[in-house]
Parts: structure tokens; C-alpha cells; sequence
């Protein structure tokens, strides 16, 4: 008995994986961050020439300064602790990018575009807003204070970038989206009122067709 108790307790212990240090996982999480801001940074221009209002497309080029800040923050990081950006990609970040390319591919430019742009736009900004949470927290715990303040500029630069996107959506976006959706439907309306009045013409014509006949015989 005393040596099947050994074997489960061995069989337990190498079934178990080593946990990585939370360095480790720093490097990691940074890494993630890098390849994230590195996706964006390619897709930005190309979002900023899509958007059809102009305030948008400032606040997407600010977008760009901003990650770039991150970027080199996140660079100097990773030095610190000896490693390197590397060149696994994240994959969560490129899901988020591909909706906005769909985005761009798919709707014309305009108040609609512009409105998902900003969704899309607010749903990346929360995903990166998760990630610098979570390198701070690290950074606090391993004492990387210069990370923990890049984080935290981060944070409140990437929460004021969100509060400017949702009013941006509700000053301006959303009144012009309105604004295309009443005219579509004033569109609407008149092609239906045209048709009507055209087939009370054509029964009008069509009765007077048959009174003439009628008075012919």
C-alpha cells in the first residue's frame, strides 16, 4: 500500500506543470502588447482615410501617436528585462482588426461606416485597456515602477480616448446617421406615393379607354 501511495503521489507531482514566474509572464504579456499596437499601427491610416467625418478621422490619427508611445515604452520594458518583442502574433488583436478591415470593405463612406468605426474602434481600445491592466499589476508585483507609470498613462490616456469616441458618436455621428435614415425613408415614401398616383392614373386612363369604345359601338 505504502508503495502505491509513492507512485500516486510521484504520478501526481509529474502531472503537474510548472508555473512560469510572473516575469515570465510580463514578458509574455508585453510581448502580446506589442504585436497588438504593431497590428493597429498598420491598419490606422487606412481607417482614417475610410471615416467621412473629419473629427473622426483626427481621432484616429491620434490613435497612432498614442500607440506609438506604447510601443516605445513597451520596447524599453522588454530591454530591461532582457528580452525582445519576438514574433508570435496576437491573435485576439487580429480578430479585432479583421472586423474593421470587413468594416471598411463592406460599407460605403458615410455616417453608417463612421458609426461602426467608432464601435470597433472603442471594442479595441477596451481589449488594449485590459492588457495594460494586467502589465501594471505584473509590474507592481516584479517592481518595474517606470512600467507601472507607462501603464498608467497609458490607461488614462486610453480611457480618455474612449469618452471622446462615444462623444464624437453622439454629437455628431449618430444625428447624421439619423439624419440618412429620415431622408431614406422621406426616399421611400415618395417612391411609394409616385406609385400609388401612377396606377390611379393608369385606371383613370383605362376608364376612359372603355367610355369611348362604349359610345364608338
Amino acid at each position: 500500500m505504502a508503495s502505491n501511495s509513492r507512485a500516486r503521489a510521484k504520478s501526481s507531482s509529474s502531472s503537474k506543470k510548472e508555473s512560469p514566474d510572473l516575469q515570465e509572464i510580463l514578458v509574455t504579456e508585453l510581448q502580446e502588447i506589442h504585436s497588438a499596437e504593431k497590428q493597429l499601427a498598420r491598419l490606422i491610416p487606412r481607417l482614417a482615410k475610410a471615416a467621412d467625418n473629419e473629427t473622426l478621422q483626427e481621432c484616429i490619427e491620434e490613435r497612432l501617436e498614442e500607440g506609438e508611445q506604447i510601443l516605445a515604452d513597451v520596447e524599453s520594458a522588454l530591454e530591461e528585462l532582457e528580452a525582445t518583442p519576438g514574433r508570435k502574433k496576437n491573435v485576439a488583436a487580429e480578430g479585432l482588426v479583421n472586423d474593421m478591415k470587413e468594416h471598411v470593405q463592406e460599407l460605403q463612406q458615410g455616417p453608417a461606416l463612421d458609426t461602426v468605426l467608432i464601435g470597433a474602434l472603442q471594442k479595441t481600445e477596451h481589449y488594449c485597456m485590459a492588457a495594460w491592466g494586467t502589465v501594471k499589476a505584473l509590474a507592481q508585483a516584479t517592481g518595474q515602477q517606470d512600467l507601472v507609470g507607462a501603464m498608467e498613462r497609458a490607461l488614462e490616456e486610453g480611457s480618455a480616448y474612449d469618452e471622446r469616441l462615444t462623444q464624437l458618436a453622439e454629437s455628431e455621428i449618430t444625428p447624421e446617421l439619423q439624419s440618412q435614415g429620415e431622408g431614406m425613408e422621406a426616399e421611400e415614401d415618395e417612391d411609394r406615393l409616385d406609385a400609388s398616383l401612377g396606377g390611379a392614373q393608369m385606371r383613370r386612363g383605362k376608364g376612359r379607354s372603355h367610355g369611348v369604345g362604349h359610345r364608338a359601338r
